[in-house]
């Protein structure tokens, strides 16, 4: 009895209070600057998601049906290897002559050429420093029985006046009378006879160009026939910059071509 009178004495006593006594209860804080803060509470924010709160709205491809997707992955599939075969294309066509390029010459030129020709005439150690204008003039069989002979047209600053101003310059006016030029230059000689097998083909593409642009921009060859055209080149330095003392000739130098017959089908309007 004694025991469990003491137990339960005991059990209604703290731990450090002694048997038999009662404990006493701990004191309040003291009020005041001693007082200690309480502890500060977390600041409110939105609450926890849950597993019942709704899924974000899907954006981009992963929005789009099934059937959409799988064509938005075939068009970006077929813009990627376009690009690569483009990029492999342009490279094959600047690097040196290797087994790619003699067996499938023909398929990178015509790839190739003329709309992503490179041309890195501006990073050569010493790029042009002459404007060569391309000239020319036609005999023109009147409908009255007359002949007239045009004065000079200058169709490299035709092509000049339509590239100025244009965002997107046709690369037919700015490359087809200069390559035809080229061409021409590069398989004759300085006596104007030609070299090799493309000398003739080389005279036939020029003047079949300046035939045509003289009946689509001289006015006298648009009324008439044309039977005869002569071209000529006019090479002109360009002028050095003004805190350059080098001095150069601004005469231009003129390479003329003799006069030669157009052919019955570009006479009769072939090649307008």
């Amino acid at each position: 009895m004694d025991d469990a009178y003491d137990e339960g004495v005991d059990a209604r006593h703290g731990p450090d209070a002694p048997s038999g006594t009662r404990a006493e209860p701990e004191p309040a804080p003291p009020d005041g600057p001693d007082r200690p803060a309480p502890p500060e509470q977390p600041p409110p924010g939105p609450p926890a998601p849950t597993a019942q709160s709704p899924a974000l709205p899907r954006t981009g491809v992963a929005a789009l049906s099934p059937r959409y997707q799988v064509g938005a992955a075939l068009a970006l599939a077929l813009i990627a290897v376009t690009a690569c075969v483009h990029l492999g294309m342009v490279f094959l066509s600047l690097a040196p002559a290797n087994t790619v390029t003699k067996q499938h010459g023909k398929a990178i030129e015509d790839w190739v050429y003329p709309e992503f020709e490179q041309n890195w005439k501006l990073f050569a150690p010493n790029p042009l420093q002459q404007n060569i204008a391309v000239q020319v003039r036609a005999e023109v069989l009147m409908p009255d029985g007359t002949t007239t002979t045009t004065g000079w047209n200058d169709l490299s600053a035709q092509d000049g006046r339509a590239i100025d101003g244009s965002l997107v310059p046709s690369h037919t006016v700015q490359n087809e009378l200069r390559r035809a030029w080229d061409f021409f230059t590069s398989t004759h000689g300085t006596d104007n006879r030609p070299i090799g097998l493309r000398g003739s083909l080389s005279e036939q593409y020029l003047r079949r160009i300046v035939v045509m642009r003289m009946y689509k921009g001289d006015a006298t060859s648009e009324k008439g026939t044309i039977e005869r055209v002569q071209v000529r080149s006019a090479t002109t330095n360009v002028n050095p910059p003004d805190w350059s003392g080098e001095k150069v000739s601004d005469t231009p130098v003129y390479r003329v071509l003799p006069w030669w017959t157009v052919t019955q089908d570009e006479a009769n309007g072939g090649v307008r």
